[in-house]
C-alpha cells in the first residue's frame, strides 16, 4: 500500500501562523519534500522537529519527483512545503500532485497561509469571482498575449510580482487595462512591513518609480466594468480592431479577439473593417 502525499503550507511571513496540524503533520510525516531544505530547517527548528529532508523544486522536478514517487509508493508518507504559502498554487508541487493522482495514490491538503487569499480579503476589491494569474512571463511577446486575453475579464485578477520586476508589470498592466484602473498593491503580508496601497495603475506607477519598491507584492486588480447588451455597437468594435492592429496585430487576430471581447459577430465586424468606408489598415498577415 502506497503512503500519503500531504501538502503543508508555511508561514508567508509570520511564524505564528502555523496551525498545530500543520505541526502535527511535518511531525508524523516519514520524510519532508522541501523546496530549498536550508529554508525549512529554520522552520523545523522552530518547531523542535528533525526529519529526514529532499529537496523538490522547479529545478529538479524530474529527479526529485521521481525520488518522491518512490518513497510513497514503497508506503512512506511525504510532507510536501515550499518557502513560504502552499504547495502546488503557482509552484512545481502541482507536477508532483498529478502524478500521484494518476498512480491512485492519496493526497491531502492541510488548510493553511497563502498570500493571494490573503490579499484578495484585504484589498477592498470584488472578492466573490476572481482569477488567479501568478507572475507574467519575462518574455514580452508571451506577457504581451497574456494581458491582451485579459483586457475584458471582468472578475477580479490576481498576480505576483518580485519587487524588481515592479514597474515595468505596472506600466505593462497600465498599457493593457487603462493607467485609472483601480489596483490593490499589497506588500510583505503577515510581515513587520505589511503594507496595502489602494490606488490605480497608473498612480501606483509613479509612485514607484520615486519610490523604490521594496519585498514581495501581490497585486489585486479590479476587473473590468460589463458591457450590458445592446452598448456596444459594430463602430466600436471597428475602434478596437484599429487599436489591436496599431499593437501590432494582424487584421484577422484583431477582428476575432475584438468581435469575443465585444460580443459582436465576427463576419459583420470583418466586413466592416475590409469596407472602403473603413480607413486603410495595415494588409492582413
Amino acid at each position: 500500500m502506497s503512503g500519503t502525499l500531504y501538502l503543508v503550507p508555511t508561514p508567508i511571513g509570520n511564524l505564528g501562523d502555523i496551525s498545530r496540524r500543520m505541526a502535527q503533520t511535518l511531525e508524523e510525516a516519514d520524510f519532508i519534500a522541501a523546496e530549498d531544505t536550508r529554508v525549512t530547517v529554520k522552520l523545523l527548528n522552530h518547531l523542535g522537529i528533525k526529519k529526514s529532508m529532499v529537496t523538490y523544486h522547479r529545478h529538479n522536478t524530474e529527479s526529485g519527483g521521481r525520488q518522491v514517487m518512490e518513497r510513497l509508493l514503497a508506503g512512506e508518507c511525504c510532507a510536501l512545503v515550499t518557502d513560504a504559502g502552499m504547495p502546488a498554487i503557482s509552484d512545481p508541487g502541482e507536477e508532483l500532485v498529478a502524478q500521484c493522482v494518476q498512480a491512485d495514490i492519496p493526497v491531502v491538503a492541510i488548510p493553511g497561509p497563502c498570500a493571494l487569499v490573503t490579499a484578495l480579503a484585504v484589498s477592498g476589491r470584488p472578492t466573490g469571482r476572481f482569477t488567479f494569474e501568478g507572475f507574467l512571463a519575462m518574455n514580452k511577446k508571451n506577457r504581451r498575449a497574456h494581458l491582451e486575453s485579459l483586457r475584458g475579464e471582468e472578475r477580479t485578477m490576481i498576480f505576483y510580482e518580485a519587487p524588481h520586476k515592479l514597474i515595468a508589470t505596472l506600466e505593462d498592466l497600465a498599457a493593457a487595462f487603462g493607467a485609472d484602473r483601480p489596483v490593490s498593491l499589497c506588500r510583505e503580508l503577515t510581515k513587520l512591513h505589511e503594507e496595502v496601497r489602494r490606488t490605480t495603475l497608473g498612480e501606483a506607477a509613479a509612485y514607484y518609480r520615486e519610490n523604490a519598491p521594496k519585498g514581495e507584492f501581490v497585486l489585486v486588480v479590479e476587473g473590468a466594468q460589463p458591457v450590458e447588451a445592446g452598448e456596444v455597437t459594430l463602430e466600436d468594435g471597428l475602434a478596437l480592431v484599429k487599436r489591436l492592429q496599431e499593437e501590432g496585430a494582424s487584421l484577422r487576430d484583431s477582428v476575432k479577439r475584438a468581435a469575443k471581447e465585444l460580443s459582436l459577430p465576427r463576419n459583420q465586424l470583418y466586413e466592416l473593417a475590409v469596407s472602403p468606408q473603413a480607413e486603410p489598415s495595415d494588409s492582413e498577415e
